[in-house]
């Protein structure tokens, strides 16, 4: 038994201000002194490196439709072994899943590891009302525990006392904290959400800020009591003993490459590879590996540069022609291709792939992933199930029915035809981005 203090910081809906507020009261507890590890419900990939920098320790996404249960529970069990508070931010709104049951839903993860909700509520032009939605919230699942309330975006000192007042008179819930509007915007956003904290520019004033906000207008002592309320977390670990290294496997990580897990790191280690960064921006040849990973991130952003970057470009190629095995997943994918066309410029990359890219101004796949492999290559068998997620706003250029593809989608959008997931030579690249511990194998 793991006594492991945590709570989900849930949202009504998406736009709330989760984010910025989970930011927020991550850093100002580890100002207090608290050892705060994160959590990211679902596959987000740049939510979870801003809750990381706030934190100062990695973060983990907690995803029920790519992991199994007893992968979530070990993933938490493990990274709260040395923490003294567990936050958890959800995504969109509390309830919010695939269907109307809300399956894999915020509440659904947070029921399944434990962890009371603390809900946050946008106060927007609303006062009364607020009552009734978190009592809505505890009458459509009574299973689940709204331990709290923290209004956000207030306008004025009587708006807050009309809320609180309602809210603990009707929902029976206490309100444990009221965050005033904002006069700046402290997490500026892009086609994926928030920019990366990389590219923020300060990103640390922007975190000190927000823990300052939180620190004065929430009580964070009651927060820190929530969070003790969540049950002892039951996981046996299982023994094994670290494989010693036996390859080296390349990682492309940059600017431009940032999008991974840190279990699919951690499985590639496990299974005995050391990992070798590599940075397509600033890097002239690739070092001695034995095999690449190509994560996802920006490479439409750093077009340019990537490009400009011939010496790498050409000496990947060379290895990729020689037989170098690599698994690359939507911007390794861009990254691999003859060229990214981004406003109206063609942009050549490493062409190690038939094909080319056309970056687009809206979404061309947004959401889960689920594929069964049908054709053989390097990585995965014939018949193994793929539960992944995309986002991206490019596409090929190419008829994805035209291509030696070795998935079969029963779900999402990939390359398009219903295909996804190109092989060629020793090469898997796709759109789709996947998670270790869903995946048993795959490392």
């Amino acid at each position: 038994m793991l006594r492991a203090p945590r709570f989900v910081l849930a949202g009504l809906a998406g736009d709330t201000g989760k984010s910025l507020v989970s930011l927020g009261v991550i850093r100002a507890l580890r100002g207090r002194g608290k050892r705060v590890v994160p959590f990211k419900k679902g596959p987000d990939f740049i939510d979870a490196a801003w809750l990381g920098c706030a934190a100062g320790v990695a973060c983990h996404n907690l995803d029920t439709f790519m992991m199994p249960s007893v992968a979530i529970h070990r993933t938490v069990a493990r990274a709260m072994a040395t923490a003294d508070i567990g936050v958890v931010e959800g995504n969109r709104g509390l309830f919010d899943g695939l269907d109307a049951e809300g399956s894999h839903s915020t509440a659904t993860l947070a029921k399944l590891i434990g962890a009371p909700v603390i809900l946050l509520v946008d106060a927007t032009k609303v006062t009364r009302t607020v009552a009734a939605l978190v009592l809505g919230c505890r009458a459509l699942d009574p299973d689940l525990e709204i331990a709290g309330v923290i209004l956000n975006r207030v306008a004025t000192a009587r708006q807050e006392a009309i809320i609180r007042t309602a809210v603990e008179a009707y929902a029976k819930v206490p309100v444990l904290g009221a965050i005033p509007k904002l006069r700046q915007q402290l997490l500026p956003s892009r086609h994926l959400g928030l920019v990366t904290a990389g590219e923020h520019g300060d990103a640390e004033a922007a975190l000190e800020s927000a823990a300052e906000e939180v620190a004065k207008h929430v009580d964070l002592d009651a927060i820190v009591a929530v969070a003790e309320g969540a049950t002892s977390l039951v996981f046996v670990e299982q023994p094994s003993a670290p494989a010693k290294a036996s390859v080296r496997i390349g990682i492309l990580k940059d600017a431009a490459f940032s999008f991974y897990y840190p279990e699919n790191l951690e499985a590639l280690r496990a299974a005995g590879a050391e990992l070798v960064d590599i940075s397509p921006l600033a890097d002239t040849e690739i070092p001695s590996i034995d095999g690449l990973y190509a994560g996802g991130g920006f490479p439409e952003v750093h077009a340019e540069a990537l490009s400009a970057n011939v010496s790498l470009r050409e000496d990947l190629k060379r290895r990729i022609d020689d037989g170098l095995p690599v698994w690359a997943e939507c911007g390794g994918l861009m990254y691999l291709s003859r060229a990214v066309q981004h406003n109206d410029v063609s942009y050549p990359m490493v062409g190690a792939l038939p094909l080319s890219i056309l970056q687009t101004g809206k979404p061309q796949g947004h959401g889960y992933v689920r594929a069964r492999v049908d054709r053989s290559n390097p990585f995965l068998s014939c018949d193994t199930t793929v539960s992944g997620h995309e986002f991206h706003y490019s596409r090929l250029c190419e008829d994805a029915a035209d291509l030696d593809t070795v998935m079969a989608l029963e779900r999402g959008t990939g390359m398009g035809a219903g295909r996804d997931g190109l092989r060629s030579g020793a090469v898997v690249a796709s759109y789709t981005h996947v998670h270790a511990a869903g995946l048993p194998g795959w490392a």
